[in-house]
């Protein structure tokens, strides 16, 4: 039955809005111009408010939003939320053969794309109706909800064609990359530069503005070190910030390098390298989506008793209890207890001198899950010690001093895999968490993608000019 899964999508295919591959090669300043224009609708979307309903501060999601590309009250509420969760279901049921899919047969992958954007545009729905039904946005009963559902399916369709117009070719990368790439980038700039007043203060809100103000008032920059509100950027969180990315730099290239040699002909060596962050930022990304989760889920729960105070209802109150802090265009909901409390992280260095408990409860559940979602895409992604193996002696490699066998290459890799692949887990767990300790911009988890996704255009930035310039290097790149 898991076999004939996918075949279901078939007749679906026809009505599901499609981007169709170039039957052309597509140049790089053409590229380049899909790319930037997705950018900026993406950017237009993010600022369009919702009709119907008032912005309101992210609050407790707002780190996680960052993740999301996700802005409150806007277009892009929903962000590539359910992109995201529908591939990343999809490809864990493929993975562990729960569903029947070889990837390198056309006709499965066009029915597993199929699969991924019925799958998305459902979630869309099921999000956008959990909001709306929840009271996320107060009360919104009749003609209002329909309007504001409506929008919210249109924009999750339309970020799913503007990913799939890049992953087609039309431009660089893919449209999930790009948009959590500007998220970070706009909340760095917003909490460097903004201008408008911060919370609580009497100084602006964006940390070079203050600088500037204290500096030309004649007090000491020493005042910003951690600022009279700590949900305002401050000099500890710029410090932060700097050595976050250049922690992250240093770890991109952290790695093991096993010697090779191929069998047909002699003399010919390479090196397979596993690196330290082995599988990349995926742990990171399942960790935000499963935080994520239990956030909505537990709020929407609690909207839907009534909104109760803590000890009102005993389940709700282990799932997540949440309290509405501060007045007028300051209030914003918290959350003071549950479950949900301990994965949202302390948002600055004062609530974790003030809340010590949750601190390590956080940094303790975030890393534990990236250590389990790092061993379990070994298998899911196909980077396994046995898959590996296989794919090394099948290109006729072998690891010099062993016979060319995949058990003995398998039982060479399983020496570094597994440890190195722990290890990473553990490293993305700390630097993410940590660094949302000390209020970095943009967020741990944010700057952790930002730098993978800003290496990753790097090489396909490089490969696309190197094939522009030699036409000969496009049948090594496989164009």
């Amino acid at each position: 039955m898991a076999g004939r899964l996918l075949s279901l999508f078939g007749p679906i295919a026809r009505i599901i809005p499609e981007i169709k591959a170039p039957e052309r090669r597509i140049r790089f300043t053409e590229k380049l111009f899909w790319t930037v224009l997705v950018l900026i609708i993406y950017l237009v979307m993010s600022e369009v408010p919702l009709y119907g309903i008032s912005k309101e501060p992210l609050g407790e999601l707002a780190a996680l939003r960052i993740i999301f590309a996700s802005n409150r009250g806007s277009l892009m509420e929903l962000g590539i939320g359910p992109i995201v969760t529908a591939g990343l279901i999809l490809q864990l049921l493929v993975g562990s053969a729960m569903i029947d899919c070889d990837m390198s047969r056309p006709e499965d992958r066009s029915l597993f794309t199929t699969a991924s954007k019925v799958f998305s545009i459902v979630l869309t729905g099921v999000q956008a109706s959990a909001y709306i039904i929840g009271g996320m946005y107060g009360s919104l009963m009749g003609t209002t909800g329909i309007v504001i559902f409506l929008q919210l399916l249109s924009a999750g369709i339309i970020v799913m064609l503007l990913d799939e117009l890049l992953q087609k070719g039309w431009g660089f990368g893919s449209g999930i990359s790009l948009f959590i790439m500007a998220g970070v980038a706009q909340h760095i700039f917003w909490q460097s530069f903004a201008t408008i007043p911060a919370v609580g203060e009497f100084r602006s809100y964006g940390f070079f503005v203050a600088l500037v103000e204290v500096l030309s008032s004649g007090q000491p920059a020493s005042l910003l070190w951690l600022r009279e509100n700590p949900q305002n950027p401050s000099m500890l969180g710029f410090i932060a910030t700097i050595a976050a990315f250049l922690i992250i730099i240093y770890m991109e290239g952290v790695r093991v390098e096993l010697p090779l040699s191929y069998a047909g002909y002699r003399g010919f060596r390479s090196r397979y390298p596993i690196k330290l962050l082995y599988v990349s930022n995926l742990p990171v990304i399942f960790a935000s989506a499963l935080f994520a989760n239990v956030y909505f889920f537990s709020q929407l729960f609690w909207s839907l008793n009534g909104q109760p105070p803590p000890g009102r209802n005993f389940w709700l109150d282990l799932l997540g209890q949440y309290q509405w802090i501060g007045e007028g265009d300051a209030r914003h909901l918290e959350t003071v207890g549950g479950l949900v409390h301990f994965v949202t992280a302390p948002r600055n260095f004062v609530e974790v001198t003030t809340q010590p408990i949750r601190a390590f409860g956080y940094l303790g559940i975030l890393i534990a899950f990236c250590v389990i979602f790092s061993l379990t895409w070994l298998e899911v992604g196909g980077l396994g010690p046995s898959t590996v193996a296989k794919q090394l002696v099948g290109a006729g490699m072998q690891i010099p001093g062993y016979r060319r066998s995949e058990r003995a290459v398998e039982s060479i890799l399983k020496r570094y895999i597994p440890a190195v692949t722990i290890l990473g887990g553990i490293v993305v767990g700390l630097i993410a968490g940590v660094s949302d300790f000390f209020g970095v911009f943009g967020s741990g988890m944010g700057i952790l993608l930002s730098v993978g996704i800003i290496y990753q255009y790097y090489q396909i930035l490089m490969r696309e000019r190197a094939s522009e310039m030699y036409p000969a290097f496009r049948r090594i790149f496989g164009e």
